[in-house]
């Protein structure tokens, strides 16, 4: 075997690990004090659908739930997670297969009855959990977080810092949340993030 094989021999897809923009920042996140915990989550397959909701049958049997139709709501299914995000969109996530197995299915469900665009590169995902994370989302997000507003189920397009997310309440406690930020603004987030909880 030479050292001048090609690229292609010496790199396949099955060789590439697709990594996140915070893919490192652990041991930072593990030097937080106790009470806030930050987990950027390894890569997620997502896809954007737009379809008008009564034609959307077929679709909720794909991924085995409703699509959700009360605004600013998400709901899980066994291998996916659907959140609203306008009354005829809806963004699809997994961490359970690929970007194109994801695309591929829901673009067969959908048939010609809406739209279908792989959007996986698009958001970085981060878990935080904890007792003052609520406070810590609280000094750069104007929305009201209280479990009794923002409870479990909940979901808002909005700002946190300077950067555009979609939040997701994961608990009726005001302690678990999700938050998908566009990857252009994950490290700028995530040292908002330690800079907050540091505080």
């Amino acid at each position: 075997m030479t050292a001048e094989r090609s690229l292609s021999e010496r790199t396949t897809g099955a060789d590439l690990m697709r990594v996140g923009p915070l893919h490192g920042w652990s041991e930072r996140f593990a030097a937080l004090p106790d009470g806030v915990q930050i987990v950027a989550e390894p890569f997620v397959a997502m896809s954007d659908v737009r379809i008008d909701p009564a034609e959307s049958g077929p679709l909720a049997a794909h991924l085995g739930v409703a699509l959700p139709t009360t605004p600013n709501t998400w709901v899980q299914g066994d291998t996916t997670t659907v959140i609203w995000l306008g009354p005829d969109e809806w963004l699809v996530t997994s961490p359970f297969t690929t970007p194109e197995e994801l695309e591929s299915g829901l673009r067969a469900a959908v048939g010609g009855a809406g739209a279908v665009v792989d959007v996986s590169a698009q958001r970085t995902t981060l878990s935080l959990r904890g007792e003052h994370v609520r406070d810590v989302l609280a000094t750069g997000c104007s929305l009201d977080l209280h479990p009794r507003v923002f409870g479990a189920g909940s979901a808002a397009q909005t700002t946190l810092g300077l950067a555009g997310v979609v939040l997701l309440a994961l608990d009726g406690t005001g302690t678990h949340y999700e938050v998908l930020v566009r990857s252009s603004f994950a490290r700028y987030l995530a040292t908002w993030l330690l800079d907050a909880a540091s505080e």
